[in-house]
This record gives structure tokens, C-alpha cells and sequence, in this order.
């Protein structure tokens, strides 16, 4: 099992930046990857980026946050950023770190809000 902690969501005006980080409870050599998703009211959860952790460091972004956002890990802090530049009101969610283990069971941390006022 694993516990998912995010932290660093908050209120941006359009064109700020804010970095989320996602902690977990056990060693992130022991995890695959890490996905970030992001949900907006009345719509469904979507992938926003990725990052393998046991294999080279590997990236995937949505094509609406390429450019903009950057994930990244820290091994020896169990943690995983996602930085956010350049934010747009669509940006506005519910931002959720999520990770499988086993291939099976999937981990999801509890949400942080983020909101982009124009």
C-alpha cells in the first residue's frame, strides 16, 4: 500500500505559476510511475502528466499542458512535482496524484484545488 499527500494548490491569477507536490509513503524506487490527473467541475478526470520512476525518468503531458507544465521527482524526498507556468483559467481543477502498484491497485491522493481567476 502506499498513502498519497498533495500539497501547493491555491488561488493564481491567469499567467501565475504554483507547484504541486505529491508525497508518498514509501520509497519512490519502489513505484513504477506517477501520474498527475486533474479534474473540472462537470467533467471527467484527465491525465495531465506522468513520470516513470525505475526506468530512466520517462515523461508524458497532455497536449494542452505541453509547454507549460513540467513533473519531476525527488527519490530521497518520496516526492513528485508538478509545476505549472503560464496558467489559464481552463487550468481550474481538482489536481490528484495517482500510482499503481502490482500493475493491479491503484493509489489516488485525496485532491488539491486549484483555481486561475482571469
Amino acid at each position: 500500500q502506499v498513502q498519497l499527500v498533495e500539497s501547493g494548490g491555491g488561488l493564481v491569477q491567469a499567467g501565475g505559476s504554483l507547484r504541486l507536490s505529491c508525497a508518498a509513503s514509501r520509497t519512490l524506487l519502489s513505484i513504477n510511475a506517477m501520474d498527475w490527473y486533474r479534474q473540472a467541475p462537470g467533467k471527467q478526470r484527465e491525465l495531465v502528466a506522468a513520470i516513470t520512476i525505475t526506468s530512466g525518468g520517462s515523461t508524458f503531458y497532455a497536449d494542452s499542458v505541453k509547454g507549460r507544465f513540467t513533473i519531476s521527482r525527488d527519490n530521497a524526498k518520496n516526492t513528485v512535482y508538478l509545476q505549472m507556468n503560464s496558467l489559464k483559467p481552463e487550468d481550474t481543477a481538482v489536481y490528484y496524484c495517482k500510482t499503481q502498484l502490482a500493475g493491479v491497485y491503484n493509489y489516488w491522493g485525496q485532491g488539491i484545488q486549484v483555481t486561475v481567476s482571469s
